[in-house]
């Protein structure tokens, strides 16, 4: 049977775990690192870069680069993106009701 105050409970459970999974995840790092590390970058749990180092030899060569750089920054936010795939269906079954039989 359906009860609203279940839902409420369940809404606010929700709020609070989205709330604490963002929190992880700022604190989670995701590393790639392309063309035998002459480039290397870390982005955190939610998007963020913090870290990109460029080898010096790469300065010279932009074609290179922008291949390097773009291959290095769509793999390390895959990771991102999974690791958040993986958090949601978590908290789903942290939040859904449990029905007895």
């Amino acid at each position: 049977m359906f009860d609203p105050k279940d839902m409420s409970g369940m809404f606010e459970k929700l709020q609070e775990y989205s709330k604490q999974a963002r929190e992880e995840q700022s604190q989670q790092i995701f590393n790639s690192s392309v063309g035998g590390g002459m480039v290397d970058i870390s982005i955190n749990g939610i998007n963020e870069v913090v870290e990109l180092n460029i080898d010096d030899e790469l300065l010279d060569d932009k074609d290179s680069l922008k291949i390097l750089l773009i291959s290095a920054i769509n793999d390390v936010l895959k990771q991102a993106e999974k690791n958040k795939e993986q958090q949601a269906v978590s908290l789903l079954s942290k939040v859904s009701p449990k029905t007895t039989e």
